[in-house]
């Protein structure tokens, strides 16, 4: 399938319902409405990074959702990481940006401190996304101190979007590292971020203490 016929069939299974939600989430008009179960189960298109990249182009939700999904990672270098996470705009394609081509990228580790403290917010929320990953998998090699001080600073007056992957480092500490687990619930309780946040019935909080209590919890 080329390019057109992918847009084509994309914009044919577009849902009103969930063109109105995306909507709502900050998705923009630029989207077909094509609910997210759809996008990964297509089985027809396989793995082209060139397509890839031609979807990515269009700066359509979907298609950019898609790209990700085809796209090779080890093929883009550390300035087609850059471009790409700054022209980021919508938070599923950034969540799916981040767990599935920057976090598999062999620069990442290079990436991250920079994204961190990049002034475009789509960028420092891939870089704490990064730090979040890396506290999980490799918390002996971080000044975890260092970071939660940071995080207890800059959180309160971070945009949303770069708040949401910044608790995501702060819950991440305090679930996997029980010496600084303390401090990190009663940074979250200092700061409330996300304290009132709506959640599902039997979801988790993104609440840090309430999150970092449940993960422990289930873990003991």
């Amino acid at each position: 399938m080329n390019l057109q016929e992918i847009l084509s069939r994309l914009e044919a299974i577009g849902d009103e319902k969930v063109y109105a939600r995306n909507k709502k989430h900050g998705a923009g008009t630029n989207q077909f409405g094509v609910k997210l179960g759809d996008i990964r189960k297509e089985k027809k298109i396989k793995v082209d990074h060139d397509l890839a990249m031609e979807l990515w182009n269009t700066k359509i939700m979907e298609a950019r959702l898609l790209a990700i999904r085809i796209l090779e990672p080890k093929k883009l270098s550390s300035k087609d990481l850059d471009e790409m996470v700054k022209s980021l705009k919508v938070p599923q394609v950034a969540d799916w940006f981040n767990a599935y081509v920057l976090k598999e990228h062999s620069e990442k580790d290079l990436l991250r401190e920079k994204l961190m403290d990049s002034e475009n917010i789509w960028a420092a929320r891939s870089g704490w996304s990064l730090t979040a990953g890396k506290v999980s998998r490799e918390a002996k090699d971080l000044d975890l101190s260092k970071l939660l001080s940071r995080i207890e600073q800059e959180m309160p007056t971070a945009p949303p979007e770069v708040q949401w992957t910044m608790n995501t480092t702060l819950a991440q500490i305090g679930i996997h590292c029980e010496r600084h687990r303390k401090r990190a619930v009663e940074i979250g309780e200092k700061l409330e971020v996300f304290k009132d946040y709506p959640v599902s019935k039997g979801c988790t909080s993104p609440f840090a203490p309430l999150w970092i209590k449940e993960i422990v919890r289930r873990k003991e």
